[in-house]
């Protein structure tokens, strides 16, 4: 073996450009090893533990913002304010998710400390994807966060719905990833490198190369791995069923955490490496766009079950986002930054609010089972409606301010029509997001939701989620601008 290869390779290491993923990993075996030692049944330290990490990343990530970027392993990892600012994005969802989690579990049956750790892998691959700047890099992020979620979403093992929300995902995430792979061999073979930076110079200086086939084939290849884990038309027929069946506050992590991260990597992949192929991504994005807002919209009118109306709405709320890639522009892709932001919030908010409305089994997470729960538990009733008050896009709430940077960039750089489009798909998101409140206070209850009790840790999940919806709609220019210096 050659030697100055080797102590290249060790000089090229960088453990700073991976600081908040690593702190992740180790405290996640940590907690692997303390729960195989607890008492079965007995999860809230390991959960307490996972916190802990999560907090210690946060600082890790936060400690370094603006300052000069870190560059590691031979410039396959770049944790700049990029990468930091979805890295907090991340941890946020993580740290929501892991509050609301505990008291659901017990009641369910499942009080698994695997579950904890599982959680903090998933987000460590979140991490390499956002901070990916080689194609295998981001590959690795994806499989290790694919791999711990397909775990998740069938972890309540003696229940249909969860068995077949784990396999579902777990066959058509493997089939997407193909998909992916087979892309990222393409414009390998086109320019001979995985470097987002160096793939995007390649074709600077070869020009002709991008209409090889190849090239072509590899972009649109690489979109569809993409575009199934945003779960954006026509790739989204997985979502519903995996949502409904997973775990409710895996549910909500799914619908945030992991698709943040794929719109980082696709962001990376697409500004980056495939730049000089803009007019031909922008082209297929803007029709899928508006696809995936329309079909998210339209099919979540006539669903009853709450948390399936809610995985369509995710549907469309990836169009939305799907808008500031289209745009292309400043304002676009720090409004993308900023929406996944906003997404976290109301989105885990709102599910945070079913974990605790829920019976054991959830069977009565429709709309009539939600008849009169606004007057029955009145703080859950009013967390509900401004969360989906800001899932609809109405101002003072993170939802308008959200969709207004996306629809501005997409103004700005002359998608009038695209931006329309989107305002008219939020219109019709109205009817049934106010449908749930008419249920909620104009309905005669059904129930007396007794079963319903207010535990902590949810709590402080809502009342964070509420906070941040309310400062990201009525403050929203200093994240804006976090988000704006994190453009690359």
């Amino acid at each position: 073996m050659d030697t100055s290869l080797v102590q290249q390779a060790i000089d090229n290491v960088n453990f700073a450009a991976i600081m908040p993923a690593l702190i992740l990993c180790v405290v996640g075996m940590a907690a692997l090893l303390i729960g195989v030692f607890s008492k079965r049944g007995r999860t809230f330290h390991i959960s307490l533990i996972c916190l802990f990490g999560l907090v210690a990343a946060g600082v890790a990530t936060v400690g370094g913002w603006n300052q000069p970027y870190q560059f590691g392993f031979s410039g396959h990892v770049a944790l700049d304010n990029f990468a930091r600012f979805f890295n907090m994005t991340f941890i946020i969802g993580s740290i929501l998710t892991i509050l609301m989690s505990d008291d659901y579990l017990k009641r369910e049956g499942y009080p698994i400390s695997e579950y904890y750790p599982l959680i903090l892998f998933t987000t460590a691959g979140a991490m390499l994807m956002a901070s990916g700047t080689d194609m295998m890099t981001i590959f690795l992020g994806l499989e290790v966060l694919s791999v711990s979620l397909y775990v998740l979403a069938g972890l309540f093992r003696n229940q249909v719905r969860s068995n077949e929300a784990g396999l579902k995902y777990f066959l058509l995430g493997a089939f997407s990833t193909g998909f992916l792979l087979y892309g990222i061999a393409l414009i390998y073979g086109v320019t001979g490198t995985t470097n987002l930076t160096d793939i995007g110079n390649y074709f600077i200086y070869h020009p002709a190369l991008l209409t090889n086939p190849m090239t072509i084939a590899g972009m649109l290849l690489l979109s569809v791995g993409f575009l199934f884990k945003i779960g954006a038309a026509p790739f989204h027929m997985w979502a519903p069923d995996v949502y409904q069946g997973a775990p409710t506050p895996i549910t909500a992590f799914m619908s945030a955490g992991p698709k943040a991260a794929a719109f980082a990597a696709f962001l990376r992949i697409l500004l980056l490496a495939l730049g000089g192929l803009e007019n031909d991504w922008t082209s297929l994005l803007w029709v899928l766009a508006v696809a995936t807002m329309t079909i998210g919209n339209v099919i979540a009118i006539s669903q009853t079950d709450i948390k399936r109306m809610l995985a369509y709405s995710s549907i469309s709320h990836a169009g939305y986002a799907l808008v500031g890639i289209v745009a292309a522009n400043e304002i676009g892709i720090s409004g993308i930054m900023f929406y996944m932001l906003a997404y976290t919030f109301m989105n885990l908010g709102a599910f945070a609010v079913l974990t605790l409305a829920g019976k054991k089994g959830e069977n009565n997470l429709t709309l009539d089972g939600f008849a009169g729960f606004g007057f029955k538990q009145p703080f859950l009733g009013v967390a509900m409606t401004i969360f989906l008050f800001s899932l609809m896009g109405l101002p003072p709430t993170a939802g308008f301010a959200g969709k207004f940077y996306i629809f501005a960039g997409a103004v700005k750089a002359g998608y009038l029509w695209l931006a329309v489009i989107g305002v008219l798909n939020s219109a019709v998101s109205l009817y049934y997001y106010l449908r749930v409140m008419v249920y909620m206070y104009f309905r005669d209850p059904n129930e007396e939701f007794e079963w319903v009790a207010l535990k902590t840790g949810a709590v402080i999940s809502i009342i964070l989620a509420i906070i941040g919806v309310l400062y990201l709609g009525i403050l929203p220019g200093g994240v804006m601008e976090m988000a704006k210096l994190g453009l690359f």
